[in-house]
């Protein structure tokens, strides 16, 4: 069995590179699919500032302190928590972490799961000439056909391990580089589109 030398641990090599796998984690899929829907059903534009106040106030120290908690502890959440606090029950919130982390990977695999699907039909035409009562029926299918809906959801899952695996530099970093400009993008094309 291979040994890892844990000692030198990957760390980003550009803000650029940290900033994007920042964004990512934090604006992600959930903000583009839900939030639009759930801002609309809670006020809108009154929502939307109280949302913006929140994330300023608890949001943001948050992360720093994760950002703070990782860059002196440099190691996972668990041991960064034992590290800084050893003899003291700190390292169950690093566990809460990675739990938590666990349980959002299950629910977003599945959304991502679509995502692939609908990214492959987009490119492969399967959308071409279909009336919006074609596509819900399209998606209806999808989701109850069977196999399908995961083995898309299985692709991601080895996506993202493989991404993991590849490290933070050539992996969680240059990926965060690419694809959040593409997202930028898209983001951009639909708010020019509606």
């Amino acid at each position: 069995m291979a040994k890892f030398d844990f000692s030198q641990r990957d760390s980003f090599s550009s803000k650029i590179g940290i900033i994007a796998a920042a964004a990512g984690s934090a604006i992600g899929l959930g903000n583009i699919w839900r939030f639009p829907y759930v801002a609309g059903q809670n006020g809108g534009a009154a929502f939307l500032i109280i949302y913006l106040l929140f994330v300023i106030a608890i949001g943001i120290p948050v992360m720093l302190s994760e950002f703070t908690i990782g860059r002196r502890g440099q190691r996972n959440p668990y041991g960064a928590f034992k590290k800084l606090r050893p003899g003291q029950p700190w390292c169950l919130i690093g566990i809460m972490g990675i739990a938590a982390a666990f349980f959002v990977l299950a629910f977003y695999s599945t959304i991502a799961g679509w995502t692939l699907e609908y990214l492959y039909r987009s490119v492969s035409n399967g959308f071409s000439g279909k009336s919006p009562s074609e596509l819900t029926e399209m998606f209806s299918d999808f989701q109850q056909g069977g196999l399908m809906p995961v083995i898309w959801q299985i692709v991601f899952m080895f996506l993202t391990a493989w991404i993991v695996y590849r490290g933070v530099r050539k992996g969680i970093e240059k990926y965060a580089k690419i694809l959040m400009p593409i997202f930028l993008v898209l983001i951009l094309v639909i708010c020019i589109r509606s």
